[in-house]
Parts: structure tokens; C-alpha cells; sequence
């Protein structure tokens, strides 16, 4: 991970951004973070490091960069570091007179990459002073360096078209463009002492047409021609790689990295199939590195062996270690009997160095650490929270009954307007708000007793009081409490929850420098107790104006964790839905007339492989129904998605049957809203007019021409006005005035359209 210990990374990059630290601070924190993650590996024992995965906010952004992607808005001299460096924050950030790329899910993670812009007159042109100053730095170290690149198929499988682009222009048209920047890249690199150069194509194990196949072999067969070049490999990752294998087993390269776990496994019997890759090298991912369980020594060795006869083979994570946190020492304060069944980026580097020696040497190399492996994992199995037999007695008695609403929404939706009386195009929040220093030291304190209860609530109680106050003055129809109690959308309701487990450092970049600390289910997940109705009361107590119950729903609860790998992924989801039906029935008992199930996960989970979607999708929206069809007619239920493309996934929200779903849209100009409109989406909209990932504050008239485009294709009776996401990481000063500006558009709006009849 390239978060650095103790999220060095993120805070000398957040106080380069309030003007505290300088480019130099920046530049010398990120060199430290790169030599202690190669000292770490290096002292492990794996005999060749990356380089140039490092990035200070998203790697695709970076490779934008590298090869000249800059759109226009953003062009301007660059060639100091200062300069260099605002103008790569600007892209990712925005400026005051530029907005920032769009930004979205990087395949079924929770990572989030920034979408380059290509157009037809983008102009490639090479910047190689990243890649080579950063091999240059692993050499001097006396390590054996390997550069790391997002390879050119999916550089632009992952692009969008730049603004003004002809209709039906794809980025992959550009591709033979694009070509001869990476054939001069390889050539730098080679001439900067890079014996390998591994090329990232995790596109390829997406279902790709014909097309798509033909440009890969055409692109492999370019650079494998350049002269002078380093041995490359390509790498794919997430999945098995079907029909884009005997592409690569063909391709004039020297190396492929395929991942062996998980759907991948299939990765195993396509090679046998193929006749294994004579005369290439294998980089063998059978170290699974988006999970932190720990691996079945004896089962990846039974991998080993069996490909040790298809290839020259070397073993490896099966993608890159940014997915999990840094290392799971720092959990001191976890139960020993279930710190032993995990495993963190730095023992699965210690994996790795194990099953090299097992593969080598044989099993009796490592005999004392495959006994000790065996006994871990029948610890697990044998745990008592592993299962819990009155939580699988309920899933088994779900009936159909209870994955429907009782009522169509059209009858619905007339119950819950005589209920709100709300105005046309009403106005809200997602649902948190600016957490300051403050309240999250408060939160610090209360489990180590330097802060009592009682003091504790008060705080909680006064910043609630707070925004709802801030709310009321701006104007906002339906408020929200602002989750000052909550430390994150997930995180919060495992710790209140069976079966999750938390930890104190496990830190995973979600993007930039937002980084979150993914829960683990290791067990059977049930409600002991009410999770939010007692502040969600609370603030529906100060107003008289509806305020919003918040939930965080199923599929996002098991994607923003680590999940079980011993049962089906629909189980679980099952198991959490429950729990928050029970959440939900209270919430609507304390008199909440709207409850907000958040999903921005649904499109993330969506499998990589078209054959296994369907399955998935019936589970994840059948959860979601069963989390939210007990309440009545006139109690509201809301969904909110954000940073994600939901073509593929409009179906799914339209079986959710939620009242209202809000989605990011700013970013993306309305797109989704678009999308929504050609599918007959038949519920209210509220598409996100204000994008809080960036600290540029719009002014009422960008807000009103985001909010007329979505008009545009939904009747203003299915509009709600709210930002892209919640507010918790941006300023107080930065969104009370963006609120302001929003509560004004939309009585632009209403007054346009009141006179309009």
C-alpha cells in the first residue's frame, strides 16, 4: 500500500492543500514512503520489487500524465515541479476555473480512479520524469526494480471521450497514437537500467469483443517490437482472462501475471487447456490480494505444482496489495485466536517468500509453517461466531412476502405526498456533514475513558442541534442529523453489529486522501440493539421539517468489507438485510417518515464476467427489498449511488423500488439522469447538482444549469435537489454556502415553472 505508516501519505498531501507543507515536504514524504515499502519487501526476501506503483492521489491519473492527456482546461505551462504539481492536483481536485476529471470505481473495488478525457485532437506526448525517477530511486538502493504502467488497452478502455468529441468517437481509436508513446517509454526505461516493465491490462478480463482482442494484438505485437526495450509483462487481475489468453500466449512478450484466486481460479484449467505458456514467464497470483484471510498454504502449493509445468513460474500476490491495509501487528487490541486467521499486506509478503521456499525446496522446506497454516484454518472453521444457528433459522423462513413492497409506488408515492407536504423539486442532503477535528477526537476518547458518556452525548447532542440549525437557515426541505456520532457509513454499524470485526489501522485508500478501514465478517451477522434511532429521534425532535433516518444497506455493508470466503455472498447479504429490517421497523415506529438505505456499492459488486451477473443482481436487490418492504405506504424509503457507470446496472435499480434514489451526477454533466430517463425509470430522481469532491464552491447559476439538464429528461414531479454525495470531507465554509446556492436554484426553478403553469 502506498498509504505509508500512520497514513503519512495523507497528511503531508492534505497539508500541501491547506498551504502548511511545501512541494518539497511532498516530494520528501513520498520518497520515504517508497524506500520503507521497498526495505520492507526487500527484508521479507522477494527478490524483485515494483516501482512506480506509487501515486500521490490515482495511478490512472498519473498515467494521463505520462503520456500528455491533459484537457485543455487544464493546460498551461508545467514544466517547474511546482506548477507540475497544481496542475495534477487540479485535475484530480478542480480549480477555481476548471472543473476536475470525472471520477469512478475501478472495476468491482472500492477504489476510485479519475477518467481521462480523450479526444480526437488529443496530443500524446511523453512526460517520463515520474517513472524513471522512481526506478532510478529502487536502483540506488541496490534493488532489483521492475516499473509498473497501466498498459495502453486499458489506459483507454478506461477513458472517456474528451468534451466536443464526434458523436461515436472512442478513445480506442487512438490506440496506434498512443502506441508510440509507450514504444518510446519502453526504450527510456530501458536505457534507464529497467530489465522488466510490467503492463497493467486488467480490461482483458472483462467480456471484450473481437475488436478489442484484435487491438490487443496489435498493440503487444507493436511494442514487442521496439528495440532495446526491457522483457515485458502483462498482467491481468480480478478475474480469469478467458478469450484474451491466447492473445497473450501469442503476444511477442516475455511474461504474463494471472491471478489464481477467487472466480480466477479458473485461470488454472484455461492454461491447461491452452498447453500452458512455453517459454514464457508466469508472475502467479495465488496470494489473494483484495481479502485478508489467510491463505491455504497447502492448496496454493497444489496450484504451484500444477503450473510449474505450463510455464517458468514465480510466485506472487494475485494483484496489487493496495486493496488491503499495511499490517496486521498494529492490531493489538484483536482477540489472538482471530488475529490468526487474517492477514494483512506485510504477511502476505510473507506468504509469498513461504510458498516460494515450499515450491522450491518442497513441502519439507516448510513443514513447521503448513502445520501451523492447517491449524489457523480449522480454528476458523471450528470458531462458535462463525455460526450462529438462530440467525440461519431466520433466513431460512424469509418468504417472498417479504421481499416486496405491498403497495405499487404511483399509490405510494400520493400517501407520502399528503404525509410531507413537500414543495416541488424539494431540497436535501445525502446525509453527513463536515466532521471536524473536534468530534473526532471526542469519538477518539470515549472508548479510552478520557471522555465520559455523559459529556460525550452532550457533544453529540450540541452538533446535531447545530446543523440542524445550519440546514433550517439555508432553506433545506428535508434535513438530515448529520452523523456526528458516525466515523464511517460502514464501520459504524459493524461495530454494532454480530459477526464484523473492526480494526484500529487497517487504513485502505478510497481515493486521493480518502482512505477508510474496511470491517471484516468473519461471522453470522445479527442486531443486537436499535444503531441510530436514538439520535435519528433526536433531531426529528428539533424541527417541525422531515428528517431523513440513515441506514447504510446490505450490498454496500459486504463491499466495503472484507467478506467471508466460506459461504455464499448472498447468505451474508441475507443476514445483514435482516438485521436492518429490524433498524428500519424502529426507525419508522420513532415516527421517521423517511429512511435513506444507501447502496453506492451496487454497480461496484456487479461481477467482472457477464455470465455471473445475474445471479448477483437478484440477491443484491432482493436484499435491499428485504432490508426496506416492511414499512408502510406513507414512510419514504430513499437509495443514494454515487461515482460508479450505472448503464449496466438500470435494471437493478429499478427492482429496488425505492420512493427516491440521488445519484452523482455533477461530474459526469447529468449523464445518469439521461440513462435513467431512456429506461423509464419510474420513481423520483434526485441527481446530485453540487460535487463535494472537489473544494470548489458553484455558484447559483452552474447549480441551476445542472438542475435545468436534469428537467430536461425527468418531469419536475420526480426531481428532488441534493449535492453528489455527503459533505463529512469538505469545510463548513466550503458547503454552507454551496447549500445556499442550491436551495436557490431550485426556487428558480419552481418559480420558472410555476409560471410556466
Amino acid at each position: 500500500p502506498r498509504v505509508g505508516a500512520d497514513r503519512a501519505l495523507k497528511r503531508v498531501t492534505e497539508s500541501y492543500w491547506r498551504g502548511e507543507a511545501t512541494t518539497a515536504d511532498l516530494h520528501a514524504t513520498a520518497a520515504r514512503v517508497r524506500r520503507e515499502n521497498w526495505e520492507a519487501l526487500r527484508s521479507a526476501g522477494i527478490d524483485e520489487v515494483p516501482c512506480n506503483d506509487f501515486s500521490f492521489y490515482d495511478h490512472v491519473l498519473d498515467t494521463a500524465v505520462l503520456v500528455g492527456a491533459i484537457p485543455p482546461r487544464h493546460a498551461g505551462p508545467a514544466d517547474d515541479d511546482e506548477s507540475a504539481v497544481r496542475r495534477y492536483f487540479g485535475m484530480a481536485r478542480g480549480t477555481d476555473g476548471a472543473s476536475p476529471l470525472e471520477m469512478t470505481k475501478w472495476f468491482d473495488t472500492n477504489y476510485h480512479y479519475l477518467v481521462p478525457e480523450i479526444g480526437p485532437d488529443t496530443d500524446f506526448v511523453l512526460d517520463p520524469r515520474k517513472p524513471v525517477s522512481e526506478l532510478a530511486e529502487a536502483l540506488d538502493l541496490g534493488l532489483d526494480a521492475r516499473p509498473v504502467l497501466l498498459g495502453p488497452i486499458t489506459f483507454l478502455l478506461l477513458s472517456k471521450p474528451a468534451p466536443g468529441a464526434p458523436e461515436g468517437f472512442a478513445p480506442i481509436s487512438r490506440l496506434d497514437d498512443l502506441l508510440d508513446v509507450y514504444a518510446e517509454l519502453l526504450a527510456t526505461l530501458r536505457g534507464a537500467g529497467a530489465r522488466w516493465v510490467q503492463l497493467d491490462e486488467p480490461a482483458l478480463v472483462l467480456d471484450q469483443p473481437e475488436e478489442v482482442l484484435a487491438a490487443t494484438a496489435r498493440a503487444y505485437e507493436r511494442l514487442g517490437a521496439v528495440s532495446h526495450r526491457p522483457q515485458l509483462l502483462i498482467a491481468t487481475y480480478f478475474d480469469t482472462v478467458g478469450a484474451a489468453l491466447p492473445v497473450l500466449r501469442n503476444a511477442p512478450v516475455e511474461g504474463l501475471a494471472l491471478d489464481f484466486t477467487g472466480p480466477a481460479r479458473s485461470n488454472l484449467d484455461a492454461l491447461a487447456a491452452g498447453g500452458g505458456l512455453p517459454g514464457k514467464r508466469l508472475i502467479a497470483g495465488v496470494v489473494d490480494g483484495r481479502n485478508v484471510w489467510k491463505n491455504d498454504l497447502q492448496a496454493s502449493l497444489s496450484t504451484l505444482g500444477r503450473l510449474q509445468g505450463f510455464a517458468d513460474v514465480v510466485v506472487a500476490p494475485s494483484c496489487s496489495l493496495l486493496h488491503v491495509p499495511l499490517d496486521l501487528a498494529l492490531e493489538r487490541q484483536l482477540d489472538p485466536q482471530i488475529a490468526r486467521w487474517l492477514a494483512f499486506a506485510r504477511q502476505k509478503v510473507d506468504e509469498t517468500v513461504t510458498l516460494a521456499r515450499g515450491m522450491t525446496g518442497g513441502p519439507e522446506a516448510i513443514r513447521s509453517e503448513l502445520a501451523a497454516n492447517r491449524a489457523d484454518l480449522a480454528s476458523r472453521a471450528s470458531a462458535p461466531m462463525t455460526r450462529n444457528a438462530a440467525v440461519r433459522d431466520r433466513v431460512a423462513g424469509v418468504t417472498p412476502a417479504d421481499l416486496r413492497r405491498s403497495t405499487a409506488y404511483a399509490a405510494r408515492a400520493t400517501a407520502q405526498a399528503a404525509r410531507l407536504a413537500l414543495p416541488p423539486l424539494p431540497t436535501t442532503t445525502i446525509g453527513s456533514f463536515p466532521q471536524t477535528k473536534a468530534l473526532r477526537e471526542a469519538r477518539a476518547a470515549l472508548p479510552t475513558g478520557a471522555l465520559a458518556p455523559e459529556d460525550y452525548r452532550a457533544r453529540i447532542g450540541a452538533e446535531i442541534n447545530r446543523v440542524v440549525g445550519i440546514q433550517e437557515a439555508a432553506g433545506l426541505d428535508v434535513l438530515v442529523h448529520g452523523e456526528p456520532e458516525r466515523n464511517d457509513m460502514v464501520q459504524y454499524f459493524a461495530e454494532r453489529l454480530t459477526g464484523f470485526l473492526t480494526t484500529r489501522h487497517g487504513w485502505v485508500q478510497s481515493f486521493g486522501t480518502r482512505y477508510v478501514r474496511p470491517p471484516v465478517i468473519a461471522g453470522d451477522v445479527s442486531r443486537p440493539g436499535p444503531m441510530t434511532v436514538d439520535w435519528a429521534s433526536f433531531a426529528q425532535g428539533l424541527t417541525d421539517r422531515p428528517v431523513k433516518g440513515m441506514l447504510t444497506g446490505p450490498v454496500t455493508m459486504l463491499s466495503w468489507s472484507y467478506v467471508r470466503d466460506d459461504q455464499p455472498l448472498g447468505d451474508t447479504a441475507r443476514q445483514v438485510a435482516l438485521a436492518l429490517r429490524d433498524e428500519v421497523a424502529d426507525l419508522e415506529a420513532a415516527g421517521l417518515a423517511i429512511i435513506q438505505v444507501d447502496e453506492p456499492a451496487l454497480r461496484e459488486g456487479l461481477p467482472l464476467r457477464a455470465a455471473a451477473r445475474p445471479d448477483y443482481l437478484r440477491w443484491a436487490t432482493e436484499a435491499f427489498r428485504l432490508a426496506t418492504s416492511g414499512v408502510r405506504d406513507d414512510t419514504q424509503i430513499h437509495t443514494h449511488m454515487c461515482y460508479a457507470e450505472f448503464g449496466d446496472v438500470l435494471d437493478a435499480i429499478v427492482a429496488l423500488d425505492a420512493d427516491v434514489i440521488s445519484l452523482e451526477a455533477a461530474r459526469s454533466d447529468m449523464a445518469v439522469v439521461r440513462e435513467l430517463a431512456d429506461a423509464d425509470y419510474p420513481a423520483a430522481v434526485g441527481p446530485g447538482v453540487y460535487d463535494i469532491h472537489s473544494p470548489r464552491v458553484p455558484d447559483t447559476a452552474e447549480v441551476v444549469a445542472l438542475l435545468d439538464r436534469a428537467l430536461e429528461h425527468l418531469p419536475a414531479e420526480r426531481v428532488w435537489v441534493n449535492p453528489d454525495c455527503g459533505l463529512k470531507t469538505r469545510r463548513e465554509d466550503e458547503v454552507i454556502p454551496a447549500l445556499a446556492h442550491m436551495v436557490e436554484a431550485a426556487r428558480q426553478a419552481r418559480s420558472r415553472i410555476a409560471a410556466a403553469g
